[in-house]
């Protein structure tokens, strides 16, 4: 008895290249999707980044305006538009810290900590001559557009780059010393500084503007901050003796 021929049935050529054809465009979708989600997480990677370094400056800038003082031989605290000038204590004295716009970068310089009068006057002078690249400087924000400086003093919110609120300074003791740095020292390189040098400092500084009691920042952030908008910070200085 003779058996009919038996014939198993495949796939055809067009079929395998629909299946391909099918394959390739599902591949092409997922990975567009992979990539979508890649960069989204680089982007809320990049802006918490941002957001953590903006809350890191302004936390520095607070902790350098709570421990300003008046030393009675420099200016306690001066802004001119683009350079925020301090001197604030520490444990080792008082040092001269100045933050500054330049090129769409915020920095921060910090002289070395002294507790010598001739010393905090010569970094004072250097604070006023600075070109952004000496030793002690570091980036602090890129991409500021603007930075503004705000002083409340007794009841009002004015620009610190407004004068008023004249003052006049008692003179420090006859010692010179740095009032308030703690311990200091009076005497440049080891020398006393009886004579012309803190004496003219002192009548130079008689009449002066009053610290204020709070300063207000309002630092405007544009392309390539990670985060365009207008930070606002309110901080308090530390009380005066």
């Amino acid at each position: 008895m003779a058996h009919a021929p038996s014939f198993q049935r495949g796939f055809t050529l067009i079929e395998v290249l629909v299946a391909l054809l099918i394959l390739s465009v599902l591949a092409a979708t997922a990975s567009k999707g992979i990539d979508a989600i890649s960069t989204a997480r680089q982007v809320a990677d990049g802006s918490l980044k941002q957001t953590l370094r903006v809350q890191s400056v302004m936390t520095q800038l607070d902790a350098d305006l709570s421990q300003v003082i008046d030393t009675q031989i420099v200016t306690g605290m001066q802004f001119d538009g683009a350079n925020l000038r301090l001197t604030r204590r520490t444990s080792a004295g008082v040092q001269v810290v100045v933050w500054t716009v330049r090129e769409r970068r915020l920095l921060r310089w910090a002289s070395p900590e002294t507790s010598r009068v001739g010393d905090l006057q010569a970094y004072w002078r250097t604070s006023n001559q600075l070109q952004g690249r000496e030793v002690g400087t570091l980036v602090a924000l890129n991409g500021v557009d603007q930075w503004q400086v705000y002083c409340f003093r007794n009841g009002s919110l004015s620009n610190c780059q407004s004068t008023g609120n004249v003052v006049r300074v008692p003179p420090p003791a006859a010692s010179g010393a740095a009032s308030g740095a703690g311990g200091t020292t009076s005497g440049t390189s080891g020398s006393t500084t009886s004579g012309t040098s803190g004496e003219g400092a002192v009548a130079a500084l008689a009449n002066r503007e009053q610290l204020p009691q709070a300063v207000r920042s309002q630092l405007a952030l544009g392309e390539g901050s990670g985060m365009a908008g207008v930070i606002t910070r309110d901080m308090m200085l530390s009380p005066q003796p």
